[in-house]
This record gives C-alpha cells, sequence and structure tokens, in this order.
C-alpha cells in the first residue's frame, strides 16, 4: 500500500511524523503539535455502462492515463457527491450523455494504487452525444465492435466481459474483485 508523503500539518502547518497512533495498526501522519492524524483513504473512481437497445457507449480518452485508448465514462468522485451523482456527472462531462442510472453492477479494489472502482449499469437517455473534453471520440458499440485489444483498463475490461456474458444468460449479477499489480513489461 503506498503512503503519501506529508510533511506538514494541513490543519496548523507544524511538522508531522509517520507512526502509529495508540489502538491503530497502521502508520498515520500525525502532526507534532496539534495531534491532528491525518488519514489517507483510497480513491473513489466512479462510471456507468450507457446501454442503449443492444450497444454500450465508450469514450476514447484524451488524457493520460492511457491517452487514445477506450474506456467506459468515468472518474475520481468529488468530495459532496453520491456514487449515482458522480456516474451522472462523468457520463456528462466525457460523452455528454445523459443517463438514468441502473444497479450497481461491478466493483474492482486496486490497492496497490489506492483505488476502488464502481460501475452502474445505466439506460442512454438519448442519442445525443459527443466527446467532452476528456475523450477524443464517443461511440455505441455492439458487442462484436468492442476494441478488445484497446480497452485502458482492466476493470472495464472485466466489467464489459461479465456484462456481455450476463446478457447472454439475460441475468445480471454484481461482480466484485481485487486485482494486483500487473506484471511490467520487458
Amino acid at each position: 500500500m503506498a503512503i503519501l508523503e506529508i510533511n506538514y500539518c494541513p490543519s496548523c502547518g507544524s511538522a508531522v511524523e509517520l507512526r502509529c497512533p495508540d489502538d491503530d495498526n497502521r502508520p498515520r501522519h500525525i502532526c507534532t503539535a496539534c495531534g491532528t492524524i491525518h488519514y489517507q483513504n483510497p480513491n473513489m473512481v466512479i462510471g456507468a455502462i450507457p446501454e442503449w437497445e443492444d450497444k454500450i457507449l465508450l469514450c476514447r480518452r484524451a488524457i493520460e492515463p492511457r491517452h487514445g485508448l477506450w474506456t467506459l465514462p468515468g472518474g475520481f468522485m468529488e468530495n459532496g457527491e453520491s456514487t449515482t451523482e458522480a456516474a451522472i456527472r462523468e457520463t456528462l462531462e466525457e460523452a455528454n450523455a445523459r443517463i438514468e442510472i441502473g444497479d450497481l453492477y461491478s466493483m474492482y479494489s486496486l490497492p496497490y494504487i489506492n483505488q476502488v472502482h464502481l460501475l452502474f449499469r445505466a439506460r442512454l437517455l438519448d442519442l445525443d452525444f459527443g466527446p467532452g473534453p476528456e475523450s477524443l471520440e464517443v461511440r455505441l458499440f455492439a458487442e462484436n465492435e468492442i476494441p478488445w485489444d484497446e480497452i485502458a483498463f482492466r476493470p472495464i475490461k472485466y466489467s464489459l466481459e461479465h456484462y456481455f456474458t450476463d446478457r447472454l444468460k439475460n441475468h445480471f449479477s454484481f461482480h466484485i474483485g481485487t486485482l494486483e499489480r500487473p506484471p511490467l513489461p520487458n
């Protein structure tokens, strides 16, 4: 688990030290002056699987990481919003698309980068969509058209694979998993 280095207390500006507080089991940044414990928690990455008839809306990334590859609309959840609000906002930002949120479909923990990815099934409300500032292109794909070798992130690829398998069975289940660090390329 990666711990971000904090040198100064955001509350009072004094130095912090990394140590395990009483009644805790992991090191935390603790202010040497005011005693504030600064917890670091995973980032929530929230997205949607926008459905239109038998097709799924994908976005081609205009930003790093994974510039030029395809993904479902999604991104980091903001403070003050719910997970469903985050999925709706991210879909609007990345694809200028309006959706109705359905069931939570998948959750993947990526402890090596301190992230949790949540994807909701969603119904695309109309065909008035297009690339937002973080997308080069936005398109509807039938299953046989998905650019599998160009999918940007493993949680997206695995969720899409489950989605099409579940759709064939006409029964959608919730999928959960933990993904380890991928091997480094040679």
